[in-house]
């Protein structure tokens, strides 16, 4: 979600970023994979039924999204099919999507180690604060400390990636409108600093003819 949002990767190209962006992703679906396996082949063999808590509902949920903007991610933003237009439109709900789903995974986490905790700790109980018990509260807000610091940089607009002022308007080979729009910001600095330019020159004249103004005056009297 931050690989964007680092200022010592501004100077790196905006390919190079979603390339490594997308591999981080590509590798967390990865290891989702093999932790789903795992759950429910362990479920399995100790005869456990699935997916009948909420926490099971609200993590596959997580899951079934997570593959989904992965997968739209790289066929819309990654691969140089997809027209600027589309990009420009799915943009915002692919923002939005990713920190839903990063919400959505930590309060599913919070849910799994309480629930077993609620499950596995009997003797002595969860109530009478045993150490894993402590150790696991500690471990949940350690995680939504995380939560919180990844939700703070990504709302922080001096942390945003800066446009790219000599990039220039990509077509299907690869790339996105933020040429235009630092072409557009260029020139409409330049343009700026010319009508300041004039507007100086105008006051700088007008106080010229006041000054020549008072001058004949004094010398009239």
């Amino acid at each position: 979600i931050i690989v964007y949002r680092l200022p010592w990767t501004w100077k790196c190209s905006k390919f190079l970023m979603k390339s490594i962006h997308a591999g981080l992703n590509t590798v967390a679906a990865i290891l989702v994979i093999i932790s789903l396996v795992a759950v429910f082949e362990n479920r399995n063999a100790r005869n456990i039924p699935h997916l009948y808590s909420l926490h099971g509902w609200v993590g596959l949920t997580a899951v079934i999204l997570y593959f989904l903007q992965l997968l739209l991610g790289f066929f819309i933003f990654l691969l140089p099919w997809a027209p600027l237009s589309l990009r420009a439109v799915f943009m915002p709900i692919h923002v939005y999507s990713g920190l839903l789903i990063f919400g959505t995974v930590i309060v599913t986490t919070l849910m799994g180690v309480t629930e077993k905790l609620f499950f596995v700790l009997k003797n002595p109980a969860y109530s009478t604060f045993p150490p894993e018990g402590v150790f696991t509260n500690t471990l949940g807000l350690l995680i939504l400390v995380f939560g919180a610091l990844i939700f703070w940089i990504v709302t922080r607009p001096q942390w945003k990636r800066p446009k790219e002022p000599n990039s220039t308007f990509l077509q299907t080979n690869g790339g996105t409108t933020e040429g235009v729009e630092g072409s557009m910001a260029t020139n409409s600095g330049n343009n700026m600093d010319k009508s300041d330019s004039e507007l100086n020159n105008e006051v700088a004249a007008r106080k010229r003819n006041l000054a020549l103004e008072e001058a004949g005056q004094r010398s009239t009297m």
